[in-house]
């Protein structure tokens, strides 16, 4: 199955108003990687942490939420950043959205556009969670016809 790719389309008056970005999921070990390395470092900054995010991966990134990347010093938060937007391409000219191409750094003229890729990015990377957060939270009984097996 391909990894699942989304456009983001500027709709913000300003100097990127209607450029069309497309956004590609990272692969499996490439996004745990980055979000393991995002949960280590939120660790040693003392950032405060919901119990168990450690074995969730990407999952508890997706709980903590972009905002907590906010409390790391800059030095640490920078790569993961832009490790975010090496997910994200331009097409150019959205008559031909065959036609796709890395970014330069003339592509992205405004900071909102910037924030506002991030947070699509983290969407795409996290949506999974939605289908699977109504099947069972912490403290769920077990569904009727899920078997328990006795221990010895």
């Amino acid at each position: 199955m391909a990894r699942k790719t989304t456009n983001y389309t500027v709709t913000d008056d300003g100097r990127d108003k209607g450029k069309v970005f497309v956004l590609t999921e990272m692969p499996a070990s490439r996004a745990e990687s980055w979000a393991m390395r995002a949960l280590l470092a939120l660790m040693e900054s003392g950032v405060e942490l919901p119990d168990g995010f450690e074995r969730m991966g990407m999952a508890a990134m997706a709980e903590i939420g972009i905002r907590a990347l906010s409390g790391l010093r800059w030095e640490v938060a920078e790569p993961l950043l832009d490790e975010m937007l090496s997910c994200v391409m331009i097409m150019p000219d959205p008559h031909k959205p065959h036609v796709i191409r890395n970014l330069i750094e003339e592509d992205i003229e405004e900071i909102m556009t910037r924030i506002k890729i991030r947070a699509e990015i983290w969407k795409l990377h996290t949506d999974f969670l939605k289908a699977v957060a109504p099947l069972k939270s912490a403290g769920d009984p077990a569904p009727a016809d899920e078997k328990v097996m006795p221990t010895t």
